[in-house]
């Protein structure tokens, strides 16, 4: 790890009057920190998919290149988010973060000055790595500073921010197109976010956080009353967290970890969905629903923005009405999504198509998000970064690619239907390890409760 990236550690420790205020302090500045660089992420990532109409038309691609370009960057971002994540547990989270938006808006620069499909492809591969450094410093950030009984909560308010971000490119490029005009789509899709992102980087430097130690205050489990550690049954010869490498962290704590592999292979269902949708939205509404650009841009607006209220609630709800337990919302989700896909693919009218479309960005998130936070809870907080790495890896790897680019070869040779069935299929898997995951984790309650009667 160079210099640069390393985790700082403060000498001077805060004094005991001032725990609890300075903690207070530190943790909502990191939440900030980290809401609005994620938020940044997704500006400099979703534009891409809101380009692809101008990009299709300006290169003369078919659905199935444009599928595979797509894919291009989620593979990429799939790979490096596995890898990226895992170093991440050895990083400094803020400069990590920032450095890796930093150079994603550098890519974005240059995707303005672009004209051929191989150059755009690099450069889009380039863009994927690049973002894989930026969801593992978040949820190391957040399970860092927040204790167990409000990670429902806190990883839903930090949740919706890629929902803003993506909502809010059609808006930033519509800008760029007023101000650039329409024959320089490329500066108002691209060039546009990047100057955006450059502004938020400063932001993650400036209130993201570390940890409680790194920051000359007690470990969490002595700040939060009740705060409990997080036991697993661990594979091999395991050492204090201190002494292991990323592999080791990686090996020990994740690989044979079941319920880390129920979450990740619940996830890639979860993007398949996801992708197959939001990828494939604008060209969809505009070639086969008859949408404008203007209509279509709304439509790609209410399906991110539709989350925030559901991801919220949900996240609430989790915390007090399910009492932790994360998956049986996600199966209610995931049931409810099945037949959205239904309507959204058989509805005749403008009105109809558009709010199927907000239904199902709606609940896609809320099983996206549950996965999330219970990454943070199959795992101790050392190990986060790893099991986040791996759930990554899959559901871009397998999920995403699958959602974009084996879609667009059906669309290509057995029509829109082909595509739809396939989202229809991976709904039902999704609730399979949803109800395997809730499982697993009773299982892991039941251990923890075991040792925790041996050691009294």
């Amino acid at each position: 790890m160079i210099s640069f990236l390393r985790p700082k550690v403060t000498t001077s420790k805060v004094a005991p009057q001032d725990v609890q205020k300075t903690y207070m302090r530190y943790r909502m500045q990191s939440l900030i920190g980290v809401f609005f660089g994620y938020m940044a992420y997704y500006v400099v990532r979703s534009n891409f998919s809101l380009s692809t109409p101008y990009l299709k038309e300006a290169l003369n691609l078919s659905s199935t290149e444009v599928g595979l370009l797509t894919s291009c960057m989620l593979i990429a971002y799939g790979i490096s988010k596995g890898l990226m994540s895992s170093l991440a547990d050895k990083a400094d989270p803020k400069r990590y973060m920032a450095l890796g938006l930093l150079l994603c808006a550098l890519v974005n620069i240059m995707l303005g000055f672009t004209t051929g499909f191989w150059m755009f492809a690099i450069l889009v591969v380039l863009l994927g790595v690049f973002q894989g450094m930026g969801v593992g410093p978040s949820f190391i950030t957040l399970s860092n500073w927040f204790p167990h009984k409000m990670k429902g909560r806190i990883v839903a308010v930090w949740n919706i921010s890629h929902n803003i971000g993506a909502g809010i490119v059609a808006p930033i490029v519509g800008v760029g197109f007023a101000m650039l005009g329409p024959d320089h789509w490329q500066a108002a899709s691209y060039q546009v976010p990047a100057a955006i992102a450059i502004v938020f980087a400063l932001v993650i430097l400036a209130f993201t956080k570390g940890s409680p130690v790194s920051e000359g205050l007690p470990p969490l489990s002595e700040i939060v009353e009740d705060e409990k550690e997080i036991n697993i049954k661990a594979k091999g010869n395991v050492q204090a967290p201190e002494n292991l490498n990323a592999w080791q962290i990686f090996k020990n704590y994740v690989l044979f970890n079941k319920n880390a592999w129920y979450v990740s292979l619940m996830d890639v269902f979860v993007y398949m969905v996801r992708f197959g949708i939001i990828s494939w939205l604008p060209i969809y509404l505009m070639t086969v629903k008859g949408f404008s650009k203007e209509e279509m841009g709304l439509a790609f607006l209410f399906f991110e923005w539709a989350a925030i209220p559901s991801t919220l609630l949900v996240g609430y709800l989790s915390d007090k009405l399910f009492k932790g337990y994360r998956m049986p919302p996600a199966i209610i989700a995931m049931v409810l999504i099945f037949f959205c896909i239904i309507g959204y693919w058989q509805s005749g009218s403008l009105l109809t198509t558009t709010i199927f479309a907000a239904i199902i960005g709606c609940l896609i998130y809320v099983p996206q998000f549950l996965a999330s936070v219970q990454t943070l809870e199959v795992v101790p907080p050392f190990a986060v970064g790893s099991a986040v790495g791996l759930r990554g890896f899959l559901s871009y790897i397998l999920g995403a690619s699958l959602g974009t680019t084996l879609f667009g070869v059906l669309v290509d040779n057995v029509g829109w239907n082909g595509g739809f069935y396939l989202l229809l299929s991976a709904s039902v898997l999704c609730v399979v390890f949803c109800v395997l995951l809730h499982k697993g984790v009773k299982e892991m309650e039941k251990y923890n409760d075991e040792q925790k009667q041996l050691a009294t």
